[in-house]
This record gives C-alpha cells, structure tokens and sequence, in this order.
C-alpha cells in the first residue's frame, strides 16, 4: 500500500527568506517504535502496513507523496536573552495536511539531521527525549490541554553522542496546528523586513484566527490563547521549563517539550528544569513570564501600524490586560477543581489556602485533588506531613460545597472530570527510557496506554498513581539537545 498524506503546503508558498527546502537526512536502520493511528485516521492519511516501511517514512527516508520538506527561521529570546537567529535545527516541516473537515496540521520530523540553522548541533535526537516527547504530548492531549500531537517514533540504527554518552537515536514525527513562534515574529521584526512580517501576520490570522482584525486582533487572540493554555497547565501541576519566545505556539499549543515535568508535591518556586538556574521558568512564574514572552510578540508587531505612538499604548493596555484574562481562567480552573459551580467570594482565597497548606504538608499536586474528588474526601489528608493543616481547611470546604445545593454524586463526577488520576510522573518516564535503552518498550507502551485516559480509574494500575519513592525522585530534567 501507498501512503497517502493530503498535503497542502501553504508555509512552503510564502517567500523563501521564511525556510531554507531540504529534505530529511536519511538514517542507516529505521526501525518503528510506535505510531499514532488513530491520529493518522484523523488527520486523513493512510499508511501501509508494513512496519518496516512506515518506519522509513517517519525517519525521512521515503519522503511521501506531496512533501514539501522545509527547515523554519525564527529567532528568539532564550532565559531573557536575545539570540538574532534561531529555526529548526533538527526538525524537518514535511508539509501541511488538511483532513475530510479542513482541519490543517503541520507534519514535522523532530531529529532529523543537520539544517542551515543547526549551529554547533548535529541535528539528532536521541531515543530519550523522543519518548517523553511522545508520552508527554499525548497524555496532554488526553487532559484536555491545547498541545502537540506525536504522530509516530522511530529509532535510527545510529548513535547519538550527548555529554560523552554513545546513546540510540531516534526521530519523532510532530502533528502541530502549526509552527509559528513568537520567535518567527521576531525574527522579521529584527530584520526590519516589513514586507515579510506583513506576510507572516496574514497569514497566521488566516490560518489561526480568521475573525481577527489585524496585527491588534492578532495580538488579543494570542494573548487570550495563552491565559487559557497557562490556566491549563498550571490546574495538571506541569512545569513547561523553557519558555522561551521560540518555544511559544502563536496557535496556543504546549510545544517544544524539552526540559518539561510534572510535580510531585506541590512547591509554587518548583522548577525541574536542569538550565533553568534561577527560576526564571518556575511553576508559580509561568504567567509571568507569559506575560513577557507576548510584550516581545507586541514589540515585533509594531513596525505593521501606521501610528507607532498610539499603537504603543493600546499594545501597552493589551499586554497589561492579560493578568486579568490569565487569572478568570486560573480561578475557574481552581473552582472546577475544587467541585464549586458560581463563583462565589472567598472562593478563590479557598483554593489558595489549599495550595498554601499542601505546600506546608508537601502534598502531592494530583493525588490531593484526585482524593478530594471521591465518595470520602477526607482521605486527602493522609497525604499531608503535617496532617493538622488539612481538617481546617476541610471544614471550610464542606461548608462552602453545602451552599451549591448540588448533590454528591454530581460533584464527584464533576471534579473526577476534571483531576486526573493519573499525569506523567517523571520517574515513570525515566523507567520507561531506562528500559527502552535496553531494548525494553513494553513499560513505554504500557504508560502511553495509562495516560490515554487520565481521568478513569484504573485499579489495576494503582500503582501508577502514586509519586516517586525517595530513591526514584526526579529533581532534575535535560533538554536533550
């Protein structure tokens, strides 16, 4: 069988200062770990069969039918600092496909050799951080978090040098709504290439936001994408740990998991990421750093406005809006979280004194929130190291439940809809490197299975819902690069 892609490359039709055409760099021995079927059915294409051939599509070694492949530009600031040029050092745009419904996704080769932007890197990835991508990215999309798809991975046959370590390497295959970055904004602004930041901006809106008008509704959309996104993110307890402006989705999608983690026990100041010294990338800072990561992508739009004075301060009132947008969703997170319906005063100094008391009992994030969701939430307070925190607190939320009028069971189905039983736990992505470096994917199959479906139950994988033993704790997470 022919694989089929519907492709319709609109990135590969805007003038070629955008990317640099090239296709991937073939790989001695593909070998298939895992590919995303459903999603392929989804997004219209069909594949064969045979392993051994789908393997050689998504390691770019049979490029499929209407393939454009593509490296991106953009630039960036990285920790606060600019770097005046970026783009996809190891990532390879196959093309765009558009479904039956004309849902259009970016096709992506992640590690697929050296490109013109590759710097010092060679280009590759090793089989580490194609895992977590791909377990983290599909558990996201499965609580319900704008994200990332992984559409397949597949080993290389070659190694993969990273700090004096021989490891395999290995190719992930990305489905994105697209790859604009703020960076690819940027990038255009910095060259003062006005013609080109025209285009990019038409663009975007056409593809991302058609109601919006212009480079300010433009602006507003993305601002209002990532309050919503941050909201989400911070309600699973995630950490993204390299928010960068080259690594925030102008469609409003998580992307670029790199140095990415989940929290164990909940600490506001937590930060996993190894290169993250001062914590600038901290959980409790991620809406802050939002808030910088969009004052850039407002300074590369200015050169697009006719009156750069009064652009200025409607930018200026845009960009300090977003604390307000970020925190309506925050707290309706919060208030679903906790089984509240209206909103009513005190409720969200309520949840907050639960976070302060969990951070004082170092509780677990998850199982906090998953116990308080079930027939006898008293039990989350067994979580807690300090246990006498948590009865007032309790008290206090019974009395408030007892306003909504709404009945037990109905809460509990509310919040189990909400509080996952089971995220990504970091050492349980390790395990499953750990093993698929020794030839072992079955732990990796089996935790992707697991996170398909975050909010059920589960008792026979209980095991998966408890954090790490003091010996198995992950305190620090890589890049990969």
């Amino acid at each position: 069988m022919t694989a089929h892609f519907p492709f319709d490359n609109s990135y590969a039709r805007l003038p070629v200062r955008f990317f640099t055409e090239q296709p991937p760099v073939p790989v001695s021995r593909p070998g298939l770990v895992a590919v995303n079927r459903p999603l392929a059915d989804e997004l219209g294409i069909t594949l064969p069969e045979d392993p051994q051939e789908i393997a050689a599509i998504f390691a770019g070694n049979a490029l499929p039918p209407g393939a454009a492949p593509l490296a991106q530009v953009y630039a960036g600031h990285q920790f606060g600092g600019w770097v005046p040029q970026l783009g996809d050092g190891r990532a390879i745009l196959l093309g765009e496909v558009v479904n039956r419904t004309g849902t259009r996704r970016d096709i992506q080769l992640k590690g697929a050799g050296r490109t013109p932007y590759s710097r010092m890197g060679d280009g590759r990835a090793w089989l580490g951080p194609v895992l977590r991508e791909y377990v983290v990215s599909e558990a996201m999309h499965a609580l319900g978090i704008p994200t990332t798809r992984a559409l397949a991975a597949v080993t290389t046959g070659e190694i993969v040098l990273r700090e004096g370590r021989a490891l395999p390497g290995a190719i992930i295959t990305r489905v994105a709504a697209s790859h604009i970055r703020i960076g690819t904004f940027q990038f255009f602004a910095a060259h003062k290439d006005v013609a080109a930041l025209d285009a990019l901006t038409r663009h975007t809106i056409a593809r991302h936001y058609p109601e919006a008008d212009g480079p300010l509704g433009l602006l507003r959309a993305v601002i209002g994408a990532q309050a919503h996104l941050i909201a989400a993110w911070m309600g699973v307890g995630f950490i993204h740990g390299v928010m960068n402006t080259d690594n925030v989705s102008i469609a409003g999608e998580t992307i670029d998991y790199g140095p990415c983690a989940f929290m164990d026990a909940y600490a506001a100041d937590k930060v996993f990421s190894s290169i993250d010294q001062f914590g600038r990338y901290a959980y409790a800072n991620q809406p802050n750093v939002a808030v910088w990561n969009l004052a850039q992508l407002a300074t590369a739009l200015l050169p697009l406005m006719p009156d750069r004075e009064a652009a200025v301060k409607t930018f200026t009132e845009e960009i300090n809006a977003f604390p307000e947008r970020f925190n309506a969703a925050w707290h309706r997170t919060l208030a679903r979280k906790l089984g509240l319906t209206a909103q009513r005063e005190g409720d969200v100094a309520l949840a907050f004194d639960l976070l302060a008391i969990m951070e004082r009992g170092q509780a677990d994030f998850t199982r906090t929130f998953r116990a308080l969701s079930l027939p006898n939430p008293g039990t989350a307070g067994a979580g807690f190291r300090q246990r006498d925190v948590f009865p007032p607190w309790f008290d206090r939320w019974q009395a408030r439940l007892a306003q909504d009028g709404r009945s037990a069971a109905a809460r509990r189905a509310a919040m189990q809809a909400v509080n996952p039983a089971f995220i990504p736990r970091n050492h349980r992505i390790e395990q499953v490197i750990d093993a698929a470096v020794a030839g072992d994917f079955a732990p990796f199959r089996r935790l992707t299975r697991i996170l398909a479906t975050p909010y059920a139950d589960q008792p026979e994988h209980a095991a998966y819902q408890n954090g790490p033993a003091p010996e198995e704790e992950v305190t620090r997470t890589f890049c990969g690069t």
